[in-house]
Order: C-alpha cells, then sequence, then structure tokens
C-alpha cells in the first residue's frame, strides 16, 4: 500500500506523523455482540485520524450489540475527506473476531483480491483452508484475553487482541497511535492489560506464505 508522509499542528508546533497509505480504504469488522467489534472500529478510526488521514468514519453495520448475537462495524479512512457512512460491501480488510463465522460466506464477501484477511484463530493461515487471492493473517486473540483476564460475564473480549493482528498485518494505522487511543478510552486499571493483549497479538500474529 503507497505510503505518504503527513505533518499535524499541535499547539504552534509542526509534529510529523507516520506515513498513511495513499488513497481510501475500507475495513468490515465481524464478530459477536459483547466481543468489543464497534469499540475495535472506533479506535481504528481514531488512531488514523491521529495519523493524519482526512477521512475518517466508523458506524455499526447491524444495529446495537447484544451479547453472543453476529454484529459487524465499518470502517472508512481516506488521504482526502469523505462522507460515506453505509455499510463497507467490498472491503479491503476484513477483521474477525471470532472464527467460528467463516462458516457464513458474507464474512469474507467482497473482500478484495490483494487485501487482508485478520483472524482471530489459533490456526496458521495456510490451515484456514481459504483462498480468493488475498493475505491471511492470524492470530490466537481468545487465548491470550483469557490468560490476562480479559472476561465479562463469561465472554472473552478480543477486540484489542485482535487489533495487535490488523496493525502488524496491514499497516494501514501506525502502531503507536492504536495506543494513544486506547490510553483515552481504557481506565487506567483497564489500559495495562488492553495493551498487553494488543502487543502479545501484535507479536505473535502469523501471516500466509509465511512461518
Amino acid at each position: 500500500m503507497p505510503l505518504k508522509s503527513s505533518e499535524k499542528q499541535i499547539k504552534g508546533d509542526t509534529l510529523k506523523s507516520p506515513p498513511i497509505a495513499t488513497g481510501s480504504y475500507e475495513i468490515r469488522f465481524h464478530g459477536r455482540g459483547g466481543q468489543g467489534a464497534m469499540t475495535a472500529a472506533k479506535i481504528v478510526a481514531q488512531a488514523a485520524y491521529l495519523q493524519g488521514y482526512q477521512g475518517v468514519t466508523a458506524t455499526p453495520s447491524f444495529g446495537a450489540e447484544r451479547r453472543g448475537v453476529p454484529v459487524s462495524a465499518s470502517v472508512r479512512i481516506s488521504e482526502k475527506p469523505i462522507m460515506v457512512v453505509s455499510g463497507v460491501e467490498e472491503p479491503d480488510v476484513v477483521i474477525v473476531l471470532d472464527h467460528s463465522l467463516l462458516k457464513y460466506q458474507e464474512v469474507i464477501s467482497g473482500l478484495s483480491r490483494d487485501g487482508w484477511l485478520v483472524v482471530n484463530s489459533w490456526h496458521h493461515p495456510d490451515e484456514l483452508g481459504i483462498s480468493g487471492g488475498f493475505n491471511i493473517a492470524t492470530a490466537d486473540a481468545t487465548s491470550i484475553c483469557q490468560e490476562l483476564g480479559l472476561e465479562v460475564a463469561g465472554l472473552t473480549v478480543v477486540n484489542t487482541a485482535i487489533l495487535g493482528a490488523f496493525t502488524r498485518a496491514t499497516e494501514l494505522v501506525d502502531r503507536a497511535n492504536i495506543e494513544i487511543v486506547m490510553r483515552g478510552i481504557f481506565s487506567d486499571k483497564g489500559i495495562d492489560i488492553n495493551l498487553a493483549a494488543f502487543t502479545k497479538a501484535y507479536q505473535i500474529t502469523r501471516l500466509s506464505g509465511r512461518s
């Protein structure tokens, strides 16, 4: 993905941000209610804006989250302002928070060739048996979050961990900007554990065609 540097004015100083990808990119999240898909989408959108993308939107695609029910969320980021807020139909990136959702064809529907499918799975990408001309990344976000105790009412919340895999695979948004946004969202008690989940998943992410 072609990159270009950007700058922002903050309190009179010019700060150089990490490079941004030229053009526009559409990202679709698929998860289950309670896993934090919409929060993850908002984190990506806010981090992209910090990085210098002029157009960012994040919207739920199928109403409010209900615990355990399949849900999705859409994010658009662009080097130029955008006004589109409808659900993403032809994503450049699909992020799957629950690998069992891969049985539904609509999860990967429209994913562009040379795009990225990022899956919460203990399997290597080459073991998923999925083809389509796109790249695949996997990380066992569930195990990471269970070990860290990221659970609410018996449901493992994997959103910050899967963002580690997304950041490692696509390089669309800089890791540091994701961390900045997370620090603004989570409490003092919650930030360390969520940053640990993000970092661990980033480190263990496996990419298709690589060991």
